[in-house]
């Protein structure tokens, strides 16, 4: 439908881990974000390139290419950088819907710019695409049960039955922020949609 010569006008990156035992914990809350997005506007993310899973379509009446990096959660950065730089995308025009152990289950948390906040997903897209500059949807998984609680299986874990009925709505929220960030709302996403 488009080729690399065409203006996409967004990236929309769902981060997690490739692979059937990864699907359902915290880290991968993001693939479920953008799932849920394509799922409600009619299409599916099931084309190959540059080591992630993507879809490249007309959303909202704009160019949007929507990704999946399939690099596992610490190698993010080169997946996104490669549809960056191949499509011509500049970092304020990528948005990453991403797992966030700060914000409580049931939160989100819309954000224009900033530092990694320890995701490491994050640390490796803001590395390899040498910027700070694009826009994320925090999506709350809860923080680890005490200190001592390793924060890798932490991650790796399961929601139970009450957080996933909690999810419902951010989830559905992700969708709402996402179209008014390609409309070029950043302020009335962030208004609306922080919790």
């Amino acid at each position: 439908m488009f080729n690399n010569s065409s203006n996409v006008d967004y990236l929309v990156v769902g981060l997690g881990n490739p692979g059937k035992k990864y699907e359902n914990t915290r880290h991968n809350i993001g693939f479920v974000a953008l799932d849920y997005i394509a799922a409600k506007s009619g299409f599916s993310i099931n084309k190959s390139k540059f080591q992630g899973l993507y879809q490249l379509t007309t959303f909202k009446g704009v160019k949007v290419l929507f990704l999946k990096p399939q690099t596992f959660m610490n190698l993010s950065g080169d997946c996104v950088s490669a549809f960056s730089k191949y499509y011509k995308i500049p970092p304020e025009k990528i948005i990453v819907l991403h797992d966030d152990i700060s914000l409580d289950v049931g939160k989100l948390r819309i954000r224009t710019k900033g530092s990694h906040g320890g995701q490491n997903g994050l640390r490796d897209i803001i590395a390899k695409v040498n910027s700070q500059d694009f826009t994320r949807i925090k999506i709350g998984v809860g923080d680890k049960p005490h200190k001592d609680y390793p924060l890798a299986d932490w991650v790796m874990s399961s929601f139970s039955g009450d957080e996933k009925s909690k999810l419902e709505i951010p989830i559905k929220n992700c969708l709402c922020a996402t179209e008014l960030l390609v409309g070029g709302n950043p302020s009335k996403a962030m208004n609306d949609y922080n919790s």
